[in-house]
Formats: C-alpha cells, sequence, structure tokens
C-alpha cells in the first residue's frame, strides 16, 4: 500500500517548509524511510528534504512534467518507502494564474492523496475555522484530511480554534517558536549544505506538538499509486561535467538521472576550486555565481571554457550558467571576467527581473523542441548585435525581445531552468557522444 500525505499551507509564508521538514525528521527518528518529494520548480527544499530523510526529494510539477510524469515520477519513488511526504507550494489552490495547473491542489488531485493543512493562527481565533472550511469546500477533490494550526499562542488559544473544526481532524498545534526557522535571502532559503540546522531540536519540536500517529493514519487512506514506466538504462559510454558548488547549485535529481538512463556519467567538479574534469559535455545549472566573483574570475575552469567551446565541446548553461559563461559580470560597477564562452554581458540588478513559468520553442543545433521550465532572476544580460539565440518563447521573459537561449558554437544557456520531462537530454547526450568521436 502507498502511504502519503501533501503538507499544504493556506499561503506562501505559513511555515510549511519548516513543519515539512519537522514531520520528516521526526519520522526518520522513528525508523522509517521517508520519501520526500516537492511540488513545483524549487530546488532549494529539496536539498533539506534530502540531507533529512537520506534519498533524493523529488519534484512533481504538472506545468513543467505535465500529468502523467507527475504520476510516473510519484509511482517509481514512492513505492519503497514507508510514507511518502510531499511538501506543496504557495497557498494550496495557487497555481499558473487562475488555473489550477502546477498549483499543490492540481498534484493532490492527480495523485489523489489527502492534504494536511498548515493554517498560521497567529492573531485569530474562530476566522480559522472560516478559513479551513473554505479550503475544503473550494474544490471537493481535494481531499483535506486534517489541519495544523501554526503559531499558536497558547492552549487555550489553540482549544478555542479547535472547538471551532468539528468536521475536520486537528493533528497538531505549534506554539510559536523563533529558535526554529530556515534564514533566507534573495533567491529563497539557505542551502542545506550551508547551513548547520538543528533537525533534532526540529523533530522533538513536532514530535511533542503534532499527532504523527494520525498523520500516519491519514497517509493510509492515500491510493496505490500506479505502476511506473522506467525506460531502461543504457550502458555508460560518455562523461558530462556538473559544476556542482556553492556557485552552482540548483539542479534536478532527475536531470542526473536522465543523462545516466541515456547512456552519460555525471562527473561533479567546482568551477570556484578551478577544477575541470576530462569529460565530453559540460553543465552549468543556476546558483549563486554574483557571491563568488573572484574565485570564478581567477579560476583556472573560467580561463579554459573558451578554448573548449572552440574546439566544439558541448556546453550547456542555465541562469546562473549563462552569466557564468558570458563575457563579463558587473556587479554594482565592478566588471569581473568571466568565460568567455557566450557574447553577452551580464548585469546583476537589485530588482527583480523575472520569475516564473516558461515555454519556448527551441530551435538550436542540438536542443530542439518545446522547453518547459521557470526563471527567476536579478539580473540582465546584454547580447552582442550579431549574437544567436535559440529559444523563441511562448511565455516567460527569456534574455531580450521574447527569445532565450542564446548559443555559440555547440554551447547554449539560456535564463530558463528547464526540467528533463521536456529538456532534449538524449540529443544532448548524443551531441556530447559525437565530440567524443572527433
Amino acid at each position: 500500500m502507498t502511504k502519503a500525505v501533501l503538507l499544504a499551507g493556506t499561503n506562501s509564508g505559513v511555515g510549511k517548509t519548516t513543519v515539512s521538514m519537522g514531520i520528516m525528521a521526526a519520522l526518520k527518528r522513528r525508523e522509517m524511510e521517508v520519501q520526500p518529494f516537492k511540488v513545483g520548480p524549487d530546488y532549494i527544499d529539496p536539498t533539506y528534504h534530502t540531507a533529512i530523510c537520506g534519498k533524493p526529494s523529488r519534484n512533481l510539477d504538472t506545468f513543467m512534467m505535465q500529468v502523467d510524469g507527475v504520476k510516473n515520477t510519484f509511482s517509481r519513488y514512492s513505492e519503497n518507502a514507508d510514507i511518502n511526504v510531499v511538501e506543496g507550494v504557495m497557498g494550496l489552490f495557487d497555481g499558473m494564474g487562475s488555473t489550477e495547473i502546477a498549483s499543490s491542489a492540481h498534484v493532490a488531485k492527480t495523485l489523489d492523496i489527502p492534504v494536511i493543512l498548515i493554517v498560521n493562527v497567529h492573531g485569530m481565533s474562530r476566522s480559522a475555522a472560516a478559513i479551513v472550511k473554505g479550503f475544503s469546500e473550494f474544490d471537493k477533490d481535494v481531499k483535506i484530511a486534517g489541519v495544523i494550526l501554526n503559531k499558536v499562542g497558547s492552549p487555550r488559544h489553540a482549544q478555542m480554534i479547535i472547538d471551532s473544526i468539528p468536521d475536520i481532524p486537528v493533528v497538531g498545534t505549534l506554539p510559536r517558536n523563533k529558535d526554529i526557522t530556515v534564514p533566507s535571502r534573495h533567491l529563497g532559503l539557505y542551502m542545506a549544505h550551508e547551513q548547520d540546522f538543528d533537525t533534532e531540536n526540529l523533530a522533538a519540536f513536532i514530535e511533542e506538538n503534532i499527532d504523527l500517529d494520525a498523520i500516519l493514519s491519514i497517509a493510509q487512506t492515500a491510493p496505490e499509486s500506479e505502476k511506473s514506466t522506467v525506460e531502461e538504462e543504457r550502458e555508460t559510454d560518455i562523461r558530462i561535467g556538473i559544476a556542482y558548488d556553492s556557485a552552482f547549485c540548483f539542479y534536478y535529481q532527475d536531470m542526473f538521472d536522465a543523462f545516466r538512463s541515456a547512456g552519460a556519467e555525471p562527473v561533479f567538479f567546482s568551477p570556484i576550486k578551478g577544477e575541470l574534469p576530462e569529460v565530453d559535455g559540460l553543465y552549468f545549472g543556476g546558483g549563486y555565481p554574483e557571491l563568488y566573483m573572484s574565485e570564478l574570475e581567477s579560476s583556472k575552469t573560467t580561463k579554459s571554457l573558451k578554448d573548449l567551446s572552440a574546439e566544439g565541446m558541448p556546453i550547456y548553461g542555465e541562469c546562473g550558467g549563462l552569466q557564468y559563461l558570458s563575457t563579463s559580470y558587473d556587479i554594482e560597477g565592478t566588471v569581473y571576467k568571466m568565460a568567455d564562452v557566450l557574447p553577452a554581458q551580464t548585469v546583476l540588478t537589485k530588482k527583480l527581473q523575472a520569475l516564473g513559468y516558461t515555454e519556448g520553442q527551441a530551435n538550436g543545433d542540438f536542443i530542439k523542441g518545446t522547453i518547459r521550465g521557470h526563471e527567476f532572476h536579478y539580473s540582465v544580460t546584454y547580447c552582442d548585435n550579431d549574437a544567436k539565440l535559440a529559444y523563441e518563447m511562448k511565455r516567460g521573459k527569456g534574455i531580450i525581445d521574447g527569445k532565450d537561449g542564446l548559443t555559440e558554437h555547440n554551447a547554449l544557456a539560456s535564463y530558463t531552468h528547464a526540467h528533463p520531462a521536456s529538456f532534449p537530454v538524449k540529443s544532448f547526450v548524443e551531441k556530447c557522444r559525437e565530440y567524443k568521436r572527433c
């Protein structure tokens, strides 16, 4: 039997991530196999899930992956767990525009799993019941099976709210605790590897204030998941270098798995440290390169990439990767020399430049078809007049004039963070094979 719950909030900032992490940690402390999932295009929360649960957290997104992709991913990774815990995104019903697409509710309906609603009750009492009633009746196909009250002022405060919610069980009441938070910055929370976070303290706090047995009972109401379709992996015959350090750390675990399935071995290295392994292609994900400009400017990696690109090595970059592969990066008037692989200059701004889902039609040399992903950045990239852009954007901002995917030789980089559900992994890997044979 597949046991699963989706932890959703009434809105962003309700404490959903902290509660989700705490429940995962408390269940792990019971020596249970916990498989974590995260709704939406999130790179950061899954790093905490993974650190706590000891197995990679998987993203579930009905826009980037489509409904069948969400079902297949959940089925594939849920079957060997004692319980599957899905952390939602934003408010329960918040999706693309006015639709349910990509919302936590859409994922819950797609997988037919019960929802536990987290409500921040600071400054209210009986009004919390009105919120719960509204959420429970808004879409009857979403099964809200339990409620967690967060930031409760006192036991009396909690009891007043519990007494006003007759139809849905309250499975937890969390008192205000300023010591249990995860610090954030301009692109969200800090990554798990950057924090010395006390999960034992968090697990104890959850165990004391949430009825884990009630959550396990709710999880048992989830139906058996469908059998997943798994492509047969081919033997690896090439190596793809993955830039992975504090500057480049935004990746989907599913992308690494897709590389392996296509016959490519991911080889992780650090541009900050000047590393560059013997590989047949390179992938630079997003992250925080702007925080490590001096190290990257002087890095042996940075100084080697232009020649490798000119030789025809396939190189792919996303957001931070785009900035790094550009000629230069201007941060508050200080211009740093970058890899000079792509004919463009990047400038960091104080204003958010783009946020949301993207969809583009790719017509590049090795990346073709519809690419679905998301963008989130505080920079502007100015391309040279003769620059070539491979993506025609149907949705999202891209680099300039509704275009994304700056390309030169066999290098391509975009502001779009792609998911392997639509990114042509096999085509990129095949291009790397061609390069190896040359």
